[in-house]
């Protein structure tokens, strides 16, 4: 982050805002970045459009919009057979070498940074600017602003850390940043960026105790509004969520478990969908089974980046989707699963004889929540990862029959099964290749064959740092 450090701070205060038409009056009458940050935290609708800029900004195509969801992670983890002609498949064979990949990984990088020190100025201010908000609502922010520059340097250490299931864990990995300021930190072995992602994560949930969605019920479907429905946004059970993925990736099974099976003690709060919702209205199907989604952006961009990579009418050499024979195998021929249909269809559009992919698809009803919306941490995850750390197939037989699925077998295995979710769940979200990383997993399945595998290495799941990382500090 040294090139970083220099050229974000003068920006750092408007980046996000930008975002927000309500702020556009103060950027027109006072251009200078330190004014302009007192009259935005001077109210606290300012404060909340603050706030709400850096899940904005996380929504867009080059993060969680596309970059690190539905396209690149995705093609990273095989799910599909990417054409040679395809302008993403040096992703699919870790050509990571080659420029416009080096830039795209470096455009990451930097963006995701962007975002941390929005967060860490945003903390900095509500203490530079106080008593604006209530006790309340201070406590519900700054825990949100923790929250979120943990998920990030979580995203950031996943892709560009070493494999933390391995030795390499004690390997220098990403810098982790908690201040706002101009100061470049140093690059810290993967071990201290995890202890640190805790940390945030504690703090964050410390704060978030009086989250209405902890104290109250289920908020009623009038009440919903992206930008205040506290489902979506990084609520105390999506940072509990988020602790049971982090202590499972590090490697602490107990804590991963009792993170995880609180949010199961509160499923009630996040119900399961079923197929009565998924398509109750035909025009407006709920693919993203937005009920269990205990944190999702909003991607302004995102039936734009359907249209570009995954559409029934674009070309074979355009469109992202399985082989036919690779996409039945993983969902076992199963037609009764909620995440095969309607998520990929057979339309014949373009001649297509195999199925392309619909859970980014628009909808008609323009005001629905889960419209533009992305999923980043859903319930089943937590039942997941309840399954993994104590062995217990139980949590993953309540997964499948809220897919439309029996148990499993009692000689099922167990870890066999839970890629096999894995694999199933998490379609257009990324998280199948952190699962691969984590798992330290080789081989893989090869995409572009009916059946085969891919070699996997350090080298092809680690990111490399950008250059300008890599440059005397």
């Amino acid at each position: 982050m040294k090139r970083l450090a220099k050229n974000i701070y003068i920006v750092i205060g408007l980046s996000s805002l930008m975002l927000l038409g309500s702020c556009k009056k103060w950027l027109d009458v006072q251009p200078e970045d330190k004014f302009t940050e007192k009259q935005i935290f001077a109210t606290p609708q300012g404060i909340s459009d603050a706030l709400n800029g850096i899940y904005l900004d996380m929504g867009k195509s080059k993060l969680y919009g596309a970059t690190l969801t539905g396209t690149i992670l995705d093609i990273l983890a095989q799910r599909y057979n990417v054409s040679a002609l395809h302008t993403l498949t040096k992703y699919q064979t870790y050509t990571y070498d080659d420029k416009d990949v080096k830039a795209r990984l470096d455009n990451i990088w930097t963006n995701a940074y962007i975002n941390v020190v929005n967060a860490n100025k945003f903390i900095k201010n509500l203490d530079v600017y106080p008593g604006v908000l209530d006790a309340q609502t201070d406590s519900l922010f700054r825990g949100e602003a923790y929250a979120l520059r943990a998920f990030l340097q979580f995203d950031l250490l996943r892709m560009y850390g070493p494999v933390y299931s391995t030795a390499d864990s004690l390997k220098t990995a990403i810098p982790y940043y908690t201040a706002a300021g101009i100061d470049v930190n140093p690059i810290l072995p993967a071990n201290e960026v995890m202890q640190k992602v805790i940390t945030d994560l504690k703090k964050a949930e410390s704060l978030l105790l009086a989250d209405p969605i902890r104290t109250k019920g289920i908020v009623k479907s009038s009440d919903k509004n992206y930008l205040t429905y506290r489902n979506y946004r990084m609520n105390y059970f999506a940072v509990k969520g988020l602790q049971a993925r982090a202590y499972l990736y590090r490697g602490d099974k107990i804590s991963a478990a009792a993170a995880a099976k609180e949010v199961i003690d509160h499923t009630t709060k996040f119900p399961w969908i079923t197929s009565g919702n998924i398509l109750s209205d035909k025009s407006n199907p709920d693919r993203v089974f937005s009920t269990e989604i205990l944190f999702g952006l909003q991607s302004l961009d995102l039936y734009d980046n359907y249209r570009a990579f995954f559409a029934p009418d674009l070309q074979d050499k355009d469109v992202l989707a399985p082989l036919d024979s690779r996409l039945k195998a993983t969902f076992e021929n199963n037609e009764n699963d909620y995440r095969y249909n309607p998520n990929w269809m057979l339309t014949g559009i373009g001649g297509k004889g195999y199925k392309t992919f619909f859970k980014y698809a628009d909808i008609n009803d323009k005001k629905l929540i889960y419209r533009l919306t992305v999923p980043l941490i859903r319930l089943s995850e937590v039942y997941y990862i309840a399954a993994e750390s104590e062995q217990n197939v139980a949590y993953l037989n309540t997964v499948r029959n809220n897919r439309g699925l029996l148990n499993l077998p009692g000689t099922a295995s167990l870890t066999t099964e839970l890629q096999k979710e894995y694999q199933k769940e998490f379609f257009g979200e990324g998280q199948l290749w952190y699962y691969y990383k984590r798992r330290n997993l080789s081989p893989i399945p090869n995409p572009l064959v009916a059946s085969g595998n891919i070699t996997m290495n350090a080298t092809k799941y680690v990111f490399p740092l950008p250059l300008s990382e890599l440059t005397p500090r």
